[in-house]
C-alpha cells in the first residue's frame, strides 16, 4: 500500500469532474455529488465469489480504471482517499446499519470531514439510501435534497444517528460514533460483509444508481427506474441479458459468464 500514488485526473475523469477543486465546503459537495452519479453501488463480486480487496490500490484498479462500482468499503473508501489527497481533513468512521430495526455489527463505513470547527458526514456508499448532500454534524440540523429530509441525532447508546424522512416519520439510517478506525477494524467489518453467511451481500444481488431527480436500484431481478416521482418496475430474465442491462443501467460491465454468478434466490 505504501507505493500507491493517486491520480487525480484519472479520479475525475472518471466522476466526470473538472479539475478546479478547492478546499472548501463547495468543492466538497462538487465531488461527493459528482461520484454518487458515477461510479454505482453494487457487490457483484461478491456474486462471482471474488475476495473484496480494500487496500488502496486494489480499490483504484477496480473503481477508476476498470470502471466498476463497489459497496461501503470500496465506494467510500476511495471518496476518502480523493478527499485527503485534494488536501481534506477527512478521517473514516464505522456505523451500525439500523435499516431492519434492530442494529447491525459495525460494518457500514462513511467519512467526516472537518471545515475548522464544523464537521460534515459524507456517504457515496449506504445504496438507495445514501444522502446525497453532506449531511453537517450539529443534533437535530435538518438539510434537504431532492425531496429528502436528512438530519443526524444524538444517541445515549450509539452515539449519533443517521435519519431520513420522505413522509411524515424519521427513519434510522445507521448509528456511528467518534472512535478512530484503524486497518483492521475496516479489514475485519469487510471479510464479515463480504464473506459472512449471515450478511445481506452474500445472499441477493444489489446494485443503485442515482441519476438527476431520481435513483435506479436493482435487487435480484428486479429493476426500479425512479425519476421525476415517476416509478418503473421491470422484471430481469434469468439469463445472459441480465449483464446487458448491468452496463445499460448501471455501467457495471462484468469479466466473467452470466452462469459465474451465485444463482438467484
Amino acid at each position: 500500500m505504501s507505493d500507491f500514488n493517486f491520480n487525480q485526473e484519472k479520479y475525475l475523469k472518471r466522476i466526470n469532474l473538472n479539475s478546479d477543486i478547492s478546499v472548501d465546503f463547495e468543492s466538497l459537495k462538487r465531488i461527493h455529488r459528482a461520484q454518487h452519479l458515477s461510479i454505482p453501488f453494487e457487490n457483484f463480486d461478491i456474486c462471482l465469489n471474488r475476495k473484496i480487496a480494500i487496500d488502496p490500490s486494489s480499490i483504484f484498479n477496480k473503481l477508476v480504471l476498470h470502471k466498476r462500482g463497489g459497496y461501503c468499503f470500496e465506494n467510500n473508501a476511495l471518496l476518502l482517499i480523493a478527499l485527503k489527497n485534494f488536501g481534506f481533513e477527512a478521517r473514516p468512521v464505522l456505523g451500525r446499519v439500523h435499516l431492519s430495526g434492530e442494529p447491525g455489527g459495525r460494518t457500514h463505513q462513511s467519512t467526516l470531514v472537518k471545515f475548522g470547527d464544523d464537521t460534515w458526514l459524507v456517504d457515496a456508499g449506504f445504496g438507495s439510501e445514501s444522502p446525497r448532500t453532506p449531511i453537517p454534524l450539529i443534533p437535530n440540523e435538518v438539510v434537504s435534497f431532492e425531496g429528502i429530509n436528512y438530519r443526524i441525532i444524538q444517541s445515549e447508546m450509539y452515539g449519533y444517528m443517521l435519519q431520513n424522512k420522505t413522509t411524515d416519520d424519521w427513519k434510522n439510517l445507521y448509528s456511528f460514533d467518534l472512535s478512530p478506525v484503524l486497518d483492521i477494524d475496516l479489514n475485519l467489518g469487510n471479510h464479515f460483509t463480504s464473506t459472512s453467511p449471515d450478511s445481506f451481500f452474500m445472499t441477493a444481488r444489489i446494485a443503485a444508481l442515482p441519476v438527476e431527480n431520481g435513483i435506479k436500484t436493482l435487487y435480484n431481478d428486479r429493476l426500479k427506474k425512479t425519476i421525476n416521482g415517476q416509478e418503473e418496475n421491470i422484471s430481469l430474465e434469468d439469463n445472459a441479458t441480465y449483464l446487458e442491462v448491468l452496463e445499460r443501467e448501471f455501467g457495471i460491465q462484468l469479466d466473467a459468464d452470466y452462469s459465474k454468478l451465485k444463482p438467484l434466490n
